[in-house]
């Protein structure tokens, strides 16, 4: 078997594999790239020694046994016999379920995880989402901070596991969809910078010296990242992948990262005959990102619209600290602004950032679906205080309505595990971190940051107590629970009249109406024929829909259809969807 690493800087790179040692030598055709044999198969461990010094692990390691610290150990994916033939499911249409694998189950296992896709696939959804499964020291992690960016966390079940999920969730029509991190790695059991320049100090991120995109050297890391996306997608023929903080991508080459990953992927999707897709997260709102290629844009096929969560977070709750201060001073407004036109900040002044922020979405060129909608996700959840749901203190009204909008919207859908019967219990921000210095930083930090807003030190859970993951992980149980199957119940059937409905998969996002009173907390709007009525407010609404017949299709409280005037009546705190063809 042919071993290569790229090491420009090193004089000397020796291959360790299997307990034998063997000088590499250099490509005479690929700068910096040394190549060396080796007899090897499925599990053979390895390594490489830079200038003898210490054996460090393949930056291109498919596994990590041991750990990101360990040798890396040989896998070949053309012994995995795959169950099941599968053609894709597109973006447009779907309905997405973010999953984090350590949580998900007790067991925190791909495995586990799999066992309870049937509950994904009977709510409807379309695709899971699942958070970075990249290695990282320790067992439990959100995934942010993984280090071997070909590889699967072996906690979680290691590439074999992976491929059994995914099996899985296609047996039962389910896309799979990837977080990937390519903006940082973790800060434990990175040794990239010892073999190139895979960092640059000409730009910082949140994170520290920012990934190399445009420094010399910036061809080959490039090229890095892109060859990882793409194996996920080819090798573990995944649907999707999710790009973490586009944003902290700092690039000035005249071709972006972004648009070279984008047509890289869309070339993978013509070879395998498969729709494959990117979800970027960005804090720009450019719709350069999410623009095709031919018209100017980076060729993203979709973006978060944390935009429409902070409307609709601060209609449901009334908090106006931080980044929520300029939606919260008319939440329905806003509200009414993201439904239509996508982005709240398009050009208008950010208090949180104290400048203009943002630019005019299109909306003859840029479809609704390419914008992803939520009420809840691991972010939004998981940097609170205590990684308190929408549940822990909102009615369930209140939270019916929350899925209503989300669900009926213009955006792709998009839940957050346990979101659909109301989990009771918290998803809070834990680590395992196995360096004491970098353990004892991380707790002091979190503590610190929150203190800033007047929490008690004693109230932010320690991200390094085992009880905190154990604390975050759903409860199988409480589906089953009466007020818990209600809410269940409801998600199902708004998730179905997506499906059944045409005009709520409808691209086109100039053609929602949207009619809202500020103080009296109501929201209407429409989508072709299907009107949807939502009450925030305590006391009943006697809402005009005009005399054209209705039926009612769905409704949180026992609703009639609107009386011979066209009022429909809607109780507090609730909400109902009327076809009116």
């Amino acid at each position: 078997m042919q071993f290569e690493v790229w090491a420009p800087q090193a004089g000397r790179v020796t291959l360790h594999c299997d307990g034998a040692t063997r000088a590499m030598e250099r490509d005479p055709e690929r700068a910096g790239w040394w190549t060396g044999e080796a007899e090897a198969r499925d599990g053979t461990r390895y390594g490489f020694a830079l200038d003898d010094g210490p054996v460090r692990p393949d930056p291109r390691s498919r596994r990590q046994p041991d750990g990101p610290d360990g040798l890396s150990a040989v896998v070949d994916h053309g012994r995995h016999g795959w169950r099941t033939e599968w053609s894709g499911r597109p973006l447009q249409g779907a309905v997405l379920y973010e999953l984090h694998v350590g949580t998900y189950t007790r067991e925190g296992t791909l495995d586990a995880a799999a066992e309870r896709l049937g509950h994904v696939a009977e709510l409807g959804v379309t695709h899971v989402q699942l958070m970075p499964l990249c290695p990282f020291p320790g067992r439990h992690g959100w995934g942010y901070e993984g280090v071997s960016l070909w590889a699967v966390h072996e906690p979680y079940g290691g590439p074999e596991a992976l491929k059994r999920f995914v099996d899985r969730a296609h047996e039962l029509g389910l896309g799979v969809v990837l977080d990937v991190v390519h903006n940082h790695l973790g800060p434990s059991g990175n040794h990239l910078p010892e073999f190139g320049p895979y960092f640059t100090d000409r730009h910082h991120t949140p994170w520290g010296v920012a990934v190399n995109l445009d420094a010399p050297g910036s061809d080959e890391v490039r090229a890095f990242l892109v060859g990882s996306a793409l194996a996920w997608l080819r090798d573990y023929r995944l649907d999707g992948l999710r790009l973490d903080a586009v944003h902290a991508l700092a690039d000035t080459r005249a071709c972006h990262f972004l648009e070279e990953l984008s047509t890289a992927v869309d070339a993978l999707a013509a070879e395998t005959g498969r729709p494959l897709f990117l979800v970027a997260e960005s804090d720009l709102n450019d719709p350069r990102l999410i623009t095709a290629r031919e018209e100017g844009g980076l060729g993203v096929h979709a973006q978060w619209n944390d935009d429409f969560h902070h409307a609709l977070h601060t209609a449901l709750t009334g908090e106006s600290q931080g980044y929520y201060a300029d939606f919260a001073r008319a939440p329905l407004e806003a509200l009414a602004k993201t439904l239509t036109g996508g982005y709240f900040h398009d050009g208008t002044y950010s208090s949180f950032r104290g400048r203009r922020h943002g630019r005019p979405l299109d909306r003859t060129r840029v479809a609704a679906h390419r914008l992803l909608g939520y009420s809840q996700t691991h972010d939004q959840v998981g940097n609170r205080a205590q990684g308190d749901r929408l549940s822990a203190t909102l009615s369930p009204g209140l939270l019916a309505c929350a899925a209503a909008v989300t669900l009926t919207g213009p955006f792709t859908p998009m839940l957050f595990m346990g979101e659909e019967w109301a989990a009771g219990t918290p998803w809070q921000f834990f680590t395992d971190h196995t360096d004491p210095a970098l353990a004892e930083s991380v707790r002091r930090g979190r503590r610190r940051e929150f203190a800033a807003h007047g929490w008690a030190e004693e109230d932010v859970p320690d991200p390094q107590d085992p009880a905190t993951r154990d604390r975050s992980c759903l409860d199988w149980s409480e589906p089953g629970n009466e007020s818990h199957a209600r809410v269940l119940a409801w998600y199902r059937r708004l998730i179905a009249l997506r499906h059944e409905q045409p005009d709520l998969t409808d691209p086109d996002l100039s053609d929602i109406k949207v009619a809202y009173g500020e103080e009296a907390r109501r929201l209407v709007f429409r989508r072709g024929d299907v009107c949807v009525a939502v009450n925030l407010g305590k006391e009943a609404a006697a809402i005009p829909l005009g005399t054209r017949p209705a039926q009612v299709l769905a409704a949180w409280e026992p609703v009639g259809p609107p009386d011979g005037e066209g009022v429909l009546h809607v109780p507090g705190e609730s909400c109902v969807v009327v076809a009116q063809p």
